[in-house]
């Protein structure tokens, strides 16, 4: 499953408190149902005045539903690649090379 981040621009988000950030997530959280397993919120990270959102779906099309939905900018949606590492720099075949991580697959729940 493709992998993408988010980027949404939000001004003074780094300010808001526990509680906004709860109701933010219970938003988030209450729209993915509504469109179903094929999209996933890995998790975010929470600047001064930007969101970098970590999300798996199969295409940037349902990511920009979501953000719609769910009232949320998504400024710039960006696949992801490849994820590196400090275990990247370790030689191929070396002890820390299972370490690596990659773009992970779907998560299957029973």
């Amino acid at each position: 499953m493709p992998q993408f981040v988010i980027e949404r621009d939000m001004p003074g988000v780094g300010g808001l408190g526990p509680e906004d950030l709860q109701g933010a997530s219970q938003t988030s959280c209450n729209v993915l149902r509504e469109l179903g397993p094929e999209i996933q919120w890995v998790h975010s990270y929470v600047t001064d005045d930007k969101i970098y959102c970590i999300y798996r779906a199969p295409s940037e099309d349902l990511i920009r539903q979501h953000a719609q939905t769910a009232g949320f900018p998504a400024n710039r949606i960006s696949e992801v690649r490849a994820v590196i590492d400090p275990t990247t720099a370790e030689p191929a075949g070396s002890p820390t090379e299972k370490g690596r991580r990659f773009p992970p697959g779907p998560i299957i729940l029973p």
